[in-house]
């Protein structure tokens, strides 16, 4: 489909993004630059970044570019927004007021294209202020087990739940729908729940396993091998999960899908509903949505915050550095965007 007043094939230059990004990078950004110059509206804030990010989703599949949404974080002058078309995630930048599309950022300056220098921890988050305290804080966070973010908030906040055990009544739950379904979203999350709910001493061994590879229905399996999950147990579990809530009949009926994209998954609609989540991760530390990094100092701090009376564990150091999103345990990511949401 081509856009008449421009006379450009979006699907085509949607879809080829990847590629030839300095041609066209360079040429983009020239213009823009003496937008800037001319006008100086380039960049004014006024969409939230998740509207941004809908938007250039809305024109992508407008344009028959079958394509999802990913995440949209603000990267400072514009928003970046992945997309996954056709099986491969594609960033580009929008504009703050969410008007022009960029294929891609060149750096200007001669630092930025040099190989980067190995990050340093970063500081960590101060404790948020409006969570109410007691004796034992319930700590609830909200993922999706693909999403790029919410595998960050699990390996800040896994060094965090050994540490402070039984101290604490924490538990991984999942957003009330499921945004990245072709990569196996919605049978791992039913899985997740159930070495959660019927072997959960085994379940950070497994949270380990599975973010420490690339997150194939594969890599579940390895892991549940690797970590001795009892599988007649997991199974029987898995039957009667998927017979309450309606799990596999919501992925497979595609006319149930929310927004015609993301199928439902209601396991813990309940609390989703309760503490308004809307996206993945959302954390919430005895019923109140917390604002806290995802580095597990600061996650640390923010339920250490929440107690009484805190324990000696809360004493204890705990790294800063942000973990990177997505699978595998690399380096830290310094300057990661700690707000950014599947959602």
């Amino acid at each position: 489909m081509t856009d008449k007043k421009k006379g450009v094939n979006c699907k085509k230059v949607l879809k080829n993004l990847s590629k030839n990004y300095w041609a066209i990078s360079t040429v983009i950004l020239a213009v823009l630059l003496v937008a800037v110059l001319l006008t100086g509206n380039v960049g004014a804030a006024s969409i939230s970044s998740e509207t941004a990010g809908q938007k250039v989703l809305d024109f992508a599949n407008n344009q028959g570019a079958n394509a999802e949404l990913i995440s949209s974080t603000d990267s400072g002058s514009f928003y970046e927004v992945t997309l996954s078309i056709d099986g491969e995630e594609v960033p580009v930048f929008v504009t703050k007021d969410g008007e022009n599309l960029v294929p891609s950022l060149i750096p200007l300056n001669e630092q930025a294209a040099t190989p980067s220098t190995p990050s340093t921890p970063s500081q960590s988050t101060p404790a948020p202020t409006n969570v109410p305290k007691s004796n034992k804080p319930v700590v609830e966070a909200f993922i999706m087990s693909h999403c790029p973010y919410g595998t960050q908030i699990e390996k800040g906040l896994i060094p965090v739940m050994e540490l402070l055990g039984d101290k604490i009544d924490a538990e991984i739950k999942f957003v009330y729908y499921a945004m990245h379904p072709t990569s196996g979203e919605v049978e791992e999350q039913l899985n997740q729940y159930c070495i959660q709910k019927e072997q959960e001493v085994k379940y950070l061994d497994y949270l380990t396993c599975f973010l420490g590879k690339t997150g194939t229905p594969e890599d579940g399996e390895a892991c549940i091998t690797e970590t001795k999950i009892n599988k007649a147990t997991l199974a029987t579990c898995v039957e009667a999960t998927d017979k309450e809530f309606n799990v596999i009949a919501n992925l497979e009926d595609k006319s149930s899908w929310m927004n015609g994209r993301f199928p439902k998954f209601d396991i813990h609609k309940a609390e989703n509903d309760k503490y308004s989540v809307g996206g993945s991760p959302t954390l919430v530390i005895n019923g109140v949505q917390a604002q806290a990094g995802r580095d597990s100092a600061s996650i640390l701090n923010a339920i250490c915050a929440a107690f009484e009376t805190a324990p000696a564990e809360c004493d204890e150091v705990l790294s800063s550095a942000q973990p990177s999103p997505g699978f595998g345990f690399s380096a830290s990511a310094t300057g990661t965007a700690t707000d950014a949401t599947c959602g």
